[in-house]
C-alpha cells in the first residue's frame, strides 16, 4: 500500500504537468480536442492524491512504523482519534493534506464549470494546477511522506502531547479549508487578468468560494484560540504569536475584500483595489505557510522539521512578482467608470473600513517580520510582544467596530443630514444611556479599562443599529403582506440572504469584540501553594484543596490530578480537576486545565506544581469574564455565513440564463 501511495503521488505530478500544458494550449490555440484531452485531469489528479492519502492513513491506523513519518508521529498506544489526526501532525503529512484539499477544490471547480464559463475556467484550472504542481514537487522530491526506515522500530515516538486535544483535531483541517479555499478566487482573478475579461464575471463566479473560505478561516482562528485556552495552561487564548498572526492576516485582508467588492458590483468602482485585495489574500496564505515551515521564527505552532523555507520564499516571490506585473499591465482595463460622490455615503464608509482593516493587517505583518528584519540588519533578534499589537491594533479595532454599525445603514452615493439623523438618533441615544448606566460599575483606572468602556459603548451602538435594521424590514413586510412577526422576519432574511446574513455575521463579530474587551481588562488571578485541606478565595469563590491523585493511564502516560472543591456562598458548585500529564520519552509534562464556563465568566484552574512526598500542590486560578461570548460569537458568525451562502433559486435561474447567452470561446480549427 505504501508503494501504491508513493506511485500515486508521482502519477499525480505527471498528470498535473499534462493538465497545465493542455489547458494553456487549448486556450491559446482555440482547439476543442486539446481542451477535451485535459477535461479529466483535475479528477485524475484528485484521485491520485486521494489514493496516496488513504495509503498514509492506513499506515497510521495499522501502526506501520516502516514509514519514517508514522514512526515520528504515532505509536501503538495512541488513541484511534489521534492516529487519524496524526496525518497532519507533521510537515510531510500536512503538505499532503494541503494537496488533498486543494485538488478537491480543483475537482469541484471543474465539475461545476466544465461546460460553462469557458472564457475563464481553462486558465483558472491551469493556475490551480500550477499551484498543485508546487506542492506535488515538494511531496515527491523534498518531503516524501512515504520515506522508509531501513530498520523499522517496534514502536513509534508518538504524537506531541500538546496535539492530543480534540481542538487540534478540528483546528488544522478547518484552517486549511480556509487557507486553501482562497486559491479559487486567486485562480479566477488571475484568469481574468490573463484573458482581459475584467468585468464582474470572475467576482460572481468566486463570491461564494470567497465567503466559504473566509468562514472556515474565521472558525479555524477561533478553534485555535480555544486550543490555546484549554491546552497551553496560561489563562489566555491569543498571544499574538507569529503563527497565530499568519492565520489572522489573510482573514483580515479577505474581510476587506468582501466589503469593497460590493462597491464594484453596485457602482463599478475600485476594480484595481479589489483585484489587489484578492491577490494579496492568497499571498498572505502562502506567507503564513512560509512562516510556519521556514524555521525563521520560533513558535509552539511551527513544525519541528522547518526545511522548506527557501522553497516557499521562492514561490511567494514568484506569486508577488507575477501579481504586481499583471495588475500594472492591465491598469487601463481596470479603470473605474464611476467616482466617489460624497464622503457621507456607504461607499466611503466601506473604503474607510478597508483602510482600517489593512491598517490592522499591516501592523500585524510588521510585528511578525520585525524579529527577522532586526536580526538581518542588527544581528540581534528583537521579539515583538503583545503590548505592541495591543497598543496599535486596539484603537484601530475600535474604529472598525464603529464602522460595523455605520456602514450598513448609511445610504449609497450620498446621505443627507436628515437621513443620518433618522438612522443614527436611536442607536446613539441607546449607546449614551448604556454608557451612563455602566459608568458607576466600570473602573477607569488605566488606558486599557478606558478602551474597554468605549468598546462596550460601541457594542451597544452597533447592536442597536442592527436591531433597528431588522425591525424596519420586518415591520415593512408585516404592513405590506399582513404577515406575523416571525413569518415576516424569516421571510425578510430569506429573501435578502446576502444582506441579512451579513448583518448576523456582524452581530457575531460584536460578541467577539465584547468578549475580548471583558476578558482582557477584568481578568484576575491568584497562585497559592497549598497543603491538603487548605483554602483560598478569589472573586467570591472559595477553593479547597482536597487531595492529589496519581493515575497510571497506560504504559506511556501518567496523570497527576489536583482535586479542588469550589464553593460560593457556602454552596458547592463544582469539583475542579486540573492536572499534569507525563508521557514516556517527553521531557516536559503537559498541563491540562479545568474550568467552569458561563456567560458571565470562566473559572480557570491550573495545577502549576506539586510535591508527591507531602501531596502539596501549587494551584493557579484565573477568573476570566465574558470569554464565552467569543465562542458564542463564532457560532453566530457561522449561522450568518450559512444564510449568506445558501443557494438562491432566483439567482440560479438568472445564472443559467446568462450562461445560455454566453458566447462559446472555442471554434474548431479549420483544416
Amino acid at each position: 500500500m505504501n508503494d501504491i501511495g508513493e506511485f500515486a503521488l508521482l502519477l499525480a505530478l505527471a498528470t498535473a504537468l499534462y493538465g497545465v500544458a493542455s489547458y494553456v494550449m487549448a486556450f491559446r490555440s482555440n482547439r476543442v480536442d486539446v481542451y477535451m484531452s485535459a477535461d479529466k485531469t483535475p479528477i485524475i489528479v484528485w484521485g491520485c492524491v486521494m489514493v496516496s492519502s488513504i495509503a498514509l492513513w492506513k499506515a497510521f491506523l495499522t501502526n506501520d512504523f516502516s514509514l519514517q513519518y508514522v514512526a515520528a508521529y504515532s505509536n501503538i498506544d495512541l488513541d484511534f482519534f489521534y492516529k487519524f489526526s496524526s496525518f497532519w501532525g507533521g510537515q510531510k503529512g500536512s503538505l499532503l493534506f494541503w494537496a488533498l484539499i486543494l485538488t478537491t477544490y480543483m475537482m469541484v471547480v471543474h465539475v461545476q464549470n466544465r461546460k460553462q464559463n469557458v472564457r475563464l475556467v481553462p486558465i483558472a484550472l491551469a493556475v490551480m494546477m500550477v499551484i498543485t504542481l508546487f506542492f506535488l514537487v515538494l511531496l515527491n522530491f523534498s518531503t516524501n511522506p512515504f520515506e522508509r526506515l531501513p530498520v523499522p522500530p517496534e514502536d513509534g515516538r508518538g504524537l506531541n502531547p500538546l496535539l492530543q486535544n480534540y481542538w487540534m483535531v478540528i483546528h488544522p483541517p478547518t484552517l486549511y479549508l480556509g487557507y486553501v479555499g482562497f486559491t479559487v478566487p486567486f485562480a479566477f482573478a488571475t484568469a481574468a487578468l490573463l484573458t482581459k475579461n475584467l468585468d464582474d464575471g470572475w467576482i460572481r463566479l468566486t463570491r461564494k468560494w470567497t465567503l466559504v473560505s473566509w468562514f472556515f478561516l474565521c472558525l479555524g482562528n477561533l478553534f485555535g484560540a480555544q486550543w490555546a485556552y484549554v491546552e497551553l495552561g496560561w489563562g489566555g487564548y491569543w498571544a499574538w504569536d507569529p503563527v497565530e498572526n499568519a492565520a489572522f492576516m489573510p482573514l483580515i485582508v479577505a474581510t476587506a475584500y468582501l466589503h469593497s467588492v460590493q462597491i464594484q458590483e453596485k457602482k463599478d468602482m475600485m476594480k484595481v483595489w479589489n483585484m489587489s485585495l484578492v491577490l494579496l489574500t492568497f499571498v498572505m496564505t502562502i506567507f503564513g505557510t512560509f512562516i510556519t515551515r521556514s524555521g525563521l521564527i520560533q513558535s509552539v505552532h511551527t513544525f519541528d522539521e522547518a526545511t522548506l523555507g527557501y522553497y516557499f520564499l521562492g514561490f511567494l516571490g514568484v506569486i508577488i512578482a507575477f501579481s504586481v506585473t499583471m495588475i500594472l499591465l492591465r491598469l487601463p482595463l481596470l479603470q473605474s467608470k464611476n467616482e466617489l460622490d460624497s464622503f457621507l455615503s456607504r461607499e466611503s464608509s466601506f473604503l474607510l473600513n478597508n483602510l482600517v482593516l489593512l491598517g490592522i493587517a499591516f501592523a500585524t505583518f510588521w510585528g511578525t517580520i520585525f524579529p527577522i528584519v532586526s536580526e538581518a540588519f542588527r544581528g540581534v533578534k528583537i521579539t515583538v510582544g503583545p503590548p505592541f499589537y495591543n497598543q496599535v491594533n486596539v484603537p484601530i479595532g475600535m474604529v472598525l467596530l464603529a464602522l460595523i454599525g455605520i456602514g450598513p445603514v448609511i445610504a449609497w452615493r450620498r446621505s443627507s443630514w436628515s437621513n443620518l439623523k433618522r438612522n443614527f438618533t436611536k442607536p446613539v441615544l441607546t449607546a449614551a444611556i448604556g454608557a451612563a448606566m455602566m459608568f458607576p460599575f466600570v473602573p477607569l483606572t488605566d488606558k486599557s479599562e478606558i478602551f474597554t468602556y468605549i468598546t462596550f459603548i460601541l457594542c451597544i451602538f452597533v447592536m442597536t443599529s442592527m436591531f433597528i435594521e431588522f425591525m424596519k424590514g420586518t415591520g415593512a413586510r408585516m404592513e405590506a403582506r399582513g404577515e406575523s412577526p416571525i413569518n415576516a422576519l424569516s421571510g425578510l432574511v430569506w429573501k435578502n440572504k446576502g444582506r441579512y446574513g451579513g448583518y448576523i455575521v456582524h452581530l457575531g463579530v460584536v460578541l467577539i469584540f465584547a468578549g475580548i474587551a471583558g476578558s482582557q481588562s477584568y481578568s484576575t488571578d491568584v497562585e497559592k501553594h497549598l497543603k491538603i485541606g487548605e483554602r483560598f478565595q478569589l472573586r467570591g469563590y472559595d477553593f479547597i484543596y482536597e487531595k492529589l491523585l496519581v493515575k497510571e493511564e497506560s504504559s506511556t502516560k501518567t496523570r497527576v490530578i489536583a482535586q479542588l472543591g469550589i464553593e460560593r456562598d457556602g454552596r458547592r458548585l463544582w469539583t475542579g480537576m486540573p492536572e499534569k500529564e507525563f508521557y514516556k520519552g517527553q521531557n516536559q509534562p503537559v498541563t491540562e486545565v479545568d474550568l467552569i464556563s458561563t456567560l458571565k465568566e470562566d473559572v480557570y484552574m491550573i495545577l502549576a506544581d506539586f510535591n508527591p512526598e507531602n501531596s502539596s500542590a501549587t494551584i493557579k486560578v484565573y477568573v476570566n469574564p465574558m470569554v464565552k461570548w467569543m465562542w458564542l460569537g463564532g457560532w453566530v458568525i457561522a449561522f450568518g455565513t450559512m444564510i449568506a451562502v445558501w443557494p438562491d433559486r432566483l439567482e440560479a435561474r438568472r445564472r443559467v440564463e446568462r450562461l445560455k447567452r454566453q458566447e462559446a470561446i472555442f471554434i474548431p480549427a479549420q483544416e
